[in-house]
C-alpha cells in the first residue's frame, strides 16, 4: 500500500472506524416533533436485530432561560414594577424552568421508552443542560455510540423551511455517521436505498453500511454515480467572452475546449463508471445484489432526479467527497442533498478501501517518466486519473507502469486526442449551433440574465452530446426543471386570527398554518381575514382530523 493511502487510511480508521458501522448504540435527539418520533422507530428497527441500545437525549437550557427573563425584567409593564409582585414573578419563573422544563424533557424520554418497551429494545436517557445542538454533539464525541438520529427539523419548522437549524449545526460537525428523517410519511425500506458512489472511501464505506442494513432489513440497494459534462462547457465559453483574440491565441482556447470536451465527456464517464464497477464487485464479494446507474448532470441534482424516479426511501452518501479538502467539514454535494433530497438521508463518515485499490497500490510501482507525466494533468482530474490507471494496470497484470501505459489509457479514456502533438484538430462538434424558434421561445421565459446565459451553453452542450446540430426545446426543459420556484408572497395575518392560531397545539400549528395559507393563496387573497380566513381555518381542521396519526399524537 502507497505510504499516502496508509497514512489516510490509519488516520480514518483512528478517527471514525472503517464501515459498516454497528448499529450496537444509537443515539436518537428527541424533542417529540413528527421527524424525532420517526427518528425513534427507524432506529429502533435498525438495533434490534442485533440487540442494539438506543439513547434518548433532550436537553433543555434552563440557564439560558433564567438569564432571558432577568434581561426582560426592566421591560415588564408598570404593574410588575412592585417588589413584592416581582419577587413573586421570579419565583413562578424559578419553578417553572427548575422543574417545568425537566418534565417535558422527562416527557420526552417517557414517549420514546414505551416505544422501545414495546419493541424490546433497550432504552437510556440523556437529559443535559446546555443548548440542544451543542449537547448533541458533545454526546456524539463521547465515543459512546455508533450512530445518531434526528428529525431535519423540529417543533420550529415553518412552510418552505429546507433544514432546521439544530439539524445543520449537528450534522456539520457530527464525528459519527448521522441518520436524517426528513419524510414523515415514509418509511426506510418503502423504497430502495440509493448510496451515492463518487469513488471516496467515505462512498464505499456508506455502501458497506448500506449492505449491512440491506442482510438485515431485504431492502434493495441502487449504487448511483453522478457527473457533470456541462460544468466546463459553460466555463470555457465564459473564459472565451473576456479573453482578447490575442490571449485566446496564447490560451489556444479552442484546443484547450476540445481536450476538456473529450475528456469530460468520455474520460470522466468512465472514470465514474469504473466506480460503479467497484461498487458491483464490493457488493458481489458480500453476495449482494444491487442495481448501479451512471447519471448526467450537476450531482446533487442528478441524484435528487434519480431518487424521485426509484421512489428512494433512503439516501446514504459519504459526508466529503473525493475533491475534498483538509479540514472540510462537510462536501458540497452531501450539504445540498441533505436540503433537497426527497427522502431520508444518511451522512456517512466511516471509510472503506476497496481491496482491488489496495491490492493495487500495494503491488504496482510506477516508472519516474510516467509518474512525471500524471503529475503535469489538471488538478481537477490528476487523483481520478491516477486511479483509472492503477485499475487498468491491475486488470491486465502489469506490475510496473511506464509513461506508455499511460499514454494508451489516456488515449481510451479520450478517444480522438492526439497526445504530444502540437495541433489538436477541432471536431465539427463546434461549430456554432442554430436555435429553434421554441427553444429560443423558452429560453426567454427566464427571467433572471445570468441563470438564462447558464442554461443556454448548458443546452448547447447537451446538443452537442446529441450530435445535433440544432438546439430544440428538449435540450432546454431538463435544465427548466431544476428551477427553483418563486417563493410565495409573504400573506398579511389579522392579528384575531394570528392569536387563534397560536391556540393550536404545538405539535399542529406549524401544519395548520400551511393548509391555512395555501387554502388563502389559492383562492387569490393576500389576508388571512374575515370569511376566507374561516374558510382556511375550516380547512386546516379537515386536514388535522384526517392526518393518520392524529389520534395517536393527540394522546401522546
Amino acid at each position: 500500500m502507497s505510504t499516502a493511502l496508509a497514512r489516510d487510511e490509519g488516520r480514518a480508521a483512528e478517527k471514525i472506524g472503517t464501515a459498516p458501522v454497528s448499529l450496537k448504540n444509537i443515539l436518537v435527539a428527541l424533542d417529540q416533533s413528527d421527524l424525532a418520533n420517526q427518528a425513534v422507530a427507524e432506529a429502533i428497527k435498525l438495533t434490534k436485530p442485533v440487540a442494539g441500545t438506543i439513547t434518548g437525549i433532550h436537553a433543555y437550557a434552563a440557564k439560558m432561560h433564567d438569564r432571558r427573563f432577568k434581561q426582560m425584567e426592566g421591560g415588564l409593564p408598570e404593574r410588575y414594577r412592585y417588589e413584592t409582585e416581582m419577587e413573586h414573578q421570579r419565583d413562578v419563573h424559578e419553578d417553572l424552568i427548575g422543574m417545568g422544563l425537566g418534565i417535558i424533557s422527562d416527557s420526552y424520554h417517557d414517549n420514546a421508552q414505551v416505544r422501545c418497551d414495546e419493541a424490546e429494545v433497550a432504552f437510556k436517557r440523556l437529559s443535559p443542560e446546555g443548548k440542544n445542538y451543542a449537547c448533541i454533539i458533545e454526546a456524539a464525541n463521547s465515543g459512546k455510540f455508533d450512530v445518531l438520529a434526528l428529525g431535519a427539523h423540529g417543533l420550529g419548522a415553518v412552510a418552505g423551511s429546507l433544514i432546521g437549524s439544530v439539524c445543520e449545526r449537528v450534522v456539520r460537525r457530527s464525528p459519527i455517521d448521522v441518520l436524517v428523517m426528513k419524510e414523515r410519511r415514509t418509511n426506510i425500506g418503502d423504497g430502495p436505498i440509493v448510496v451515492g458512489i463518487d469513488g471516496s472511501p467515505q462512498s464505499f464505506g456508506a455502501l458497506k453500511t448500506a449492505m449491512m442494513i440491506s442482510r438485515q432489513t431485504g431492502i434493495k440497494i441502487h449504487a448511483v454515480a453522478a457527473y457533470d459534462p456541462y460544468y466546463h462547457y459553460v466555463a470555457f465559453n465564459k473564459i472565451a467572452g473576456v479573453l482578447s483574440d490575442e490571449a485566446g491565441k496564447v490560451f489556444r482556447f479552442k484546443e484547450q475546449e476540445q481536450l476538456h470536451e473529450e475528456l469530460i465527456d468520455d474520460g470522466i464517464a468512465k472514470i465514474y463508471q469504473s466506480h460503479l464497477a467497484i461498487a458491483q464487485s464490493v457488493a458481489e464479494d458480500d453476495g449482494i445484489e444491487i442495481i448501479t446507474e451512471l447519471v448526467a448532470g450537476k450531482p446533487f441534482l442528478a441524484i435528487r432526479k434519480y431518487l424521485e424516479k426509484v421512489d428512494a426511501s433512503l439516501l446514504m452518501i459519504g459526508k466529503i467527497g473525493v475533491h475534498a479538502d483538509e479540514g472540510l467539514d462537510i462536501g458540497g454535494n452531501a450539504e445540498n442533498l441533505l436540503r433537497v433530497a426527497p427522502c431520508h438521508i444518511w451522512i456517512g463518515q466511516a471509510t472503506h478501501y476497496p481491496p482491488l485499490d489496495v491490492i493495487a497500490e500495494e503491488t504496482i510501482m510506477w516508472s519516474e517518466e510516467a509518474d512525471a507525466m500524471m503529475s503535469r494533468a489538471p488538478d481537477f482530474v490528476r487523483g481520478i486519473a491516477r486511479t483509472t490507471v492503477i485499475r487498468r494496470a491491475h486488470a491486465e497484470g502489469h506490475t510496473f507502469i511506464t509513461s506508455r501505459f499511460v499514454e494508451d489509457v489516456m488515449k481510451k479514456m479520450m478517444p480522438g486526442a492526439n497526445s504530444g502533438e502540437d495541433e489538436i484538430p477541432l471536431s465539427a462538434s463546434f461549430e456554432k449551433l442554430v436555435w429553434k424558434q421554441t427553444a429560443t421561445a423558452l429560453l426567454g421565459t427566464i427571467k433572471d440574465e445570468a441563470l438564462k446565459e447558464n442554461i443556454r451553453l448548458r443546452a448547447e452542450k447537451a446538443a452537442r452530446r446529441d450530435a445535433s446540430a440544432e438546439v430544440s426545446p428538449e435540450h432546454i426543459e431538463p435544465f427548466l426543471s431544476e428551477i427553483s420556484p418563486p417563493p410565495q408572497p409573504r400573506l398579511d395575518w389579522a392579528a384575531a386570527y394570528l392569536a387563534r392560531l397560536q391556540r393550536v397545539p404545538e405539535p399542529f400549528r406549524n401544519k395548520a398554518r400551511e393548509t391555512i395559507e395555501t387554502y388563502v393563496r389559492a383562492t387569490g387573497h393576500t389576508r388571512v381575514d374575515g370569511e376566507v380566513a374561516e374558510r382556511g381555518f375550516a380547512e386546516a381542521r379537515k386536514a388535522m382530523c384526517t392526518e393518520p396519526d392524529a389520534t395517536e399524537r393527540s394522546n401522546e
